[in-house]
């Protein structure tokens, strides 16, 4: 079985972070995932874990925000009794318990820099201290962490180690945000509608041509979390029912008012679709001045499929 078939969406962004992960999946070596909230990085680092040489052992996910800075280092690395008020026996932390398997730091940002560095230890040399121990002990295992924010801004404002991020970034693999992507809505709405479907016992509505360019102009600030929840809510208030531009929540319609393209006739003697497609991406770059990201929003494409369309054509992608 596949595993990162658990990641819905065919778009040129999508498919080339996939191969990435797959040949990252087939070493242990250390991963940072980075990108906006509810892209799905917890759902990536599973995918990972699954086909990696560590499939059969232990996966462990941290939040490194859910956790105050007094309790997550014993969290992490277990502690011994008597080292604080409450610890009333040796207490293994999540290093031993993930020892031979993968343990997943989802928003790394969030690690207090005191604990950061009892982190680099382990990954330099793969030895962890308990909370008041003396000696370390050594385990093995595959750190994957994740992050939501910009490290480097971080290391600059004296957040985060500049030394441990080097050592997380061995191989980082950045998710696109879902408004890079959407031609993958679609597909996430009809994964999402079957799932609830079977989920509720219900007949799963459909969505009109109007209420899917609607969604597809939204810019989705919550991302895959945002449509999921949003496919959820209408998948019950609209059972077996299409779902017209009215019906989305009010906050879409603010991007309702995106100019329609005029009709274009074909020319009696046809043309070539091909030469037009690659006049029109030499327009959109003349334009621009060459500005990528603004050359795929003149055309409404995501940066990725431009560059793709671009190398199709063999305009230069350097």
């Amino acid at each position: 079985m596949d595993h990162f078939n658990t990641i819905i969406g065919k778009s040129p962004a999508l498919d080339s972070l996939i191969r990435s992960a797959k040949m990252v999946a087939a070493t242990d070596v250390t991963v940072l995932l980075k990108g906006e909230t509810g892209t799905g990085k917890e759902v990536l680092a599973t995918a990972i874990q699954k086909e990696s040489l560590r499939a059969n052992k232990v996966f462990i996910t941290l939040n490194c925000a859910a956790l105050p800075e007094s309790l997550i280092e014993s969290e992490l690395f277990g502690h011994k009794k008597g080292s604080f008020t409450g610890a009333t026996t040796n207490t293994p932390g999540l290093f031993q318990a993930a020892n031979g398997g993968t343990l997943f730091l989802d928003e790394i940002n969030s690690l207090p820099v005191s604990i950061q560095a009892k982190l680099l230890r382990f990954l330099d040399c793969g030895e962890c201290l308990g909370v008041g121990d003396t000696h370390p002990y050594k385990v093995d295992v595959r750190i994957i962490a994740a992050t939501n924010s910009d490290l480097m801004k971080q290391i600059a404002e004296g957040e985060f180690r500049r030394d441990l991020f080097f050592r997380l970034n061995v191989v980082p693999l950045e998710l696109p945000p879902l408004s890079q992507r959407t031609e993958d809505i679609e597909h996430l709405i009809k994964h999402f509608m079957v799932m609830f479907e079977k989920e509720h016992l219900i007949t799963a509505p459909k969505f009109s041509n109007q209420a899917l360019k609607m969604l597809k102009t939204y810019k989705w600030p919550g991302n895959i979390r945002e449509l999921r929840n949003l496919c959820e809510r209408l998948s019950i208030l609209f059972a077996g029912r299409t779902i017209e531009p009215e019906n989305l929540p009010h906050e879409f319609s603010r991007y309702s008012n995106v100019p329609e393209a005029k009709e274009f006739t074909l020319p009696e003697m046809g043309l070539q679709l091909d030469s037009l497609e690659a006049d029109l991406i030499h327009q959109a770059l003349s334009r621009t001045k060459g500005n990528r990201s603004k050359s795929a929003k003149l055309l409404g494409l995501s940066r990725d499929t431009l560059l793709y369309r671009m190398q199709k054509h063999g305009l230069a992608t350097h």
